[in-house]
C-alpha cells in the first residue's frame, strides 16, 4: 500500500488542521478501522465531543477531501480515509496501546518454547503464525540472505524470464530467491545447471563455487590460448575476422592432411571440446551471480487471509539483529489496511525484541 507521507508534510497537515478538523478526521478513521464503513455527517455529528451541526460536518469533510486524507466511495454518502490519511493518522495521531502483562508473558512463551533445541526456521515460523494469530492479518518472517555451506542447488523456471532458486543449506535451512534470467536461455540449461552445480557445491558457498568456476575458467582459456597457437602454427586452422554481430572463429583447414596427423586431430578435438566447456562454464558463473544477487528469501505466512481480494494492504515490520546488532531480518503483519494499529504496532515490537534476544 503506498501510503507516502513526509515528516514535513505530517507537520504540516496537523498546523492546517484546526481542533474541530482533526476530530472530525480522527472519528472517521476510528470508525473505519473498527468497521470498515464510510461513516456520514449525521451519524458522525452524533459521535463528536462538540456540537455541530451535519452542514458544518459536510462542510469540514469537503475541506479534508480537498487535502487528500478523505475520499467517498461511489456506494455512499459517507467518507473513508484514503491511504495518505491513514499513513497521516499512523504517524500524528495513533496512540499506540501498551501490551498487558499477560499478552507478554504469552508471546514469550510461545517464541521461547519454538527455539528450545529447535532449528532457527521453527523460532521464526512460530513468530509468524503468533503475529498472524493475534493481529488478525498474515504473520511474516523475511529473513536476510545467508552465505550457508550448500548441499543443494536447484533451478525452477516460474516465468519465460525468471527462475526461482532454491537453495538448501548442510544445516537444513532452506532459502529461495527470485532471478531474472537472461533472454533466451533455454529450459536446458537451467536442468544442466542444477545437475553440474550440485556436484560442485557442497560443504561450499555460493560464492566459493563461483570463484572456483572462474579459476577453472582462466585456466581452460590457458590452455584454449596454447593448444590454438599450436594448430595455427601447424598451418591446420586459422582465426576468421570478426564481424559485426559475429564473433571470430578458428577455421579448420587441410582435413585431408589432418587424417595422417593423429596428435593434430586430438589438439583440435580438446579445443573444441574446451570451447564447448568454457561456453557452459560461462553460463554457470553468469546463473551463479544471478543467484548471490536474486532477491531474499525465506517467507512464513501463518495465515491464508484473502489480503490482497482488498483494495489496500499495510505492513506492519520490526527488524530483529544478531548478537553484533546487525540487522539479519524483519518481522511483521500483513494486513488490510483496517488493522488494529494500536495493539498490532506493540506486538510486532516486542516480538521482533524477543527474537532478537534468542539470536542474540
Amino acid at each position: 500500500m503506498g501510503m507516502n507521507v513526509t515528516t514535513t508534510e505530517t507537520t504540516s497537515l496537523l498546523r492546517d488542521l484546526d481542533r474541530r478538523s482533526r476530530e472530525i478526521f480522527k472519528v472517521v478513521v476510528e470508525t473505519y478501522l473498527e468497521t470498515g464503513e464510510p461513516l456520514g455527517s449525521r451519524n458522525l455529528s452524533r459521535l463528536l465531543p462538540m456540537t455541530l451541526s451535519p452542514a458544518s460536518v459536510r462542510n469540514v469533510m469537503s475541506d479534508l477531501e480537498r487535502s487528500g486524507l478523505l475520499f467517498s466511495p461511489h456506494t455512499s454518502a459517507g467518507r473513508l480515509p484514503t491511504d495518505k490519511g491513514l499513513r497521516f493518522f499512523v504517524d500524528a495521531m495513533l496512540e499506540i496501546g501498551d501490551l498487558t502483562q499477560e499478552e507478554r508473558t504469552s508471546i514469550e512463551a510461545q517464541v521461547r518454547g519454538a527455539g528450545s533445541g529447535k532449528s532457527v526456521e521453527a523460532v521464526l515460523t512460530e513468530a509468524s503464525q503468533l503475529l498472524s494469530g493475534l493481529s488478525r492479518g498474515a504473520g511474516v518472517v523475511l529473513t536476510a540472505k545467508s552465505d550457508m555451506l550448500l548441499k543443494h542447488i536447484e533451478f525452477v523456471r516460474i516465468e519465460p524470464t525468471k527462475a526461482l532458486v532454491v537453495l538448501v543449506g548442510e544445516n537444513g535451512a532452506v532459502e529461495n530467491r527470485i532471478i531474472d534470467l537472461p533472454a533466451g536461455l533455454p529450459h536446458a540449461a537451467l536442468v544442466e545447471a542444477s545437475n553440474y552445480l550440485n556436484a560442485q557445491v557442497r560443504g561450499r558457498t555460493l560464492a566459493d563455487v563461483r570463484v572456483e568456476l572462474e579459476r577453472q575458467l582462466a585456466d581452460q582459456k590457458a590452455e584454449i590460448d596454447l593448444l590454438t597457437r599450436k594448430v595455427v602454427d601447424a598451418g591446420l586452422a586459422t582465426w576468421s575476422q570478426a564481424t559485426a554481430g559475429r564473433p571470430e572463429t578458428l577455421i579448420i583447414r587441410g582435413h585431408a592432411n589432418l587424417l595422417d596427423d593423429l596428435r593434430a586431430l586430438e589438439d583440435l578435438e580438446r579445443v573444441r571440446l574446451l570451447f564447448e566447456d568454457l561456453e557452459t562454464k560461462q553460463d554457470l558463473i553468469q546463473l551463479l551471480g544471478l543467484a548471490d544477487a536474486g532477491d531474499g528469501v525465506r517467507i512464513y505466512i501463518g495465515s491464508e487471509n484473502k489480503l490482497f481480494s482488498m483494495s489496500g494492504s499495510s505492513i506492519i515490520a520490526a527488524p530483529y539483529r544478531d548478537s553484533e546488532q546487525r540487522v539479519v531480518g524483519v518481522v511483521g503483519v500483513i494486513g488490510p489496511t483496517r488493522l488494529n494499529y494500536a495493539r498490532v504496532v506493540p506486538m510486532v515490537d516486542y516480538t521482533a525484541r524477543l527474537v532478537s534476544r534468542m539470536f542474540g
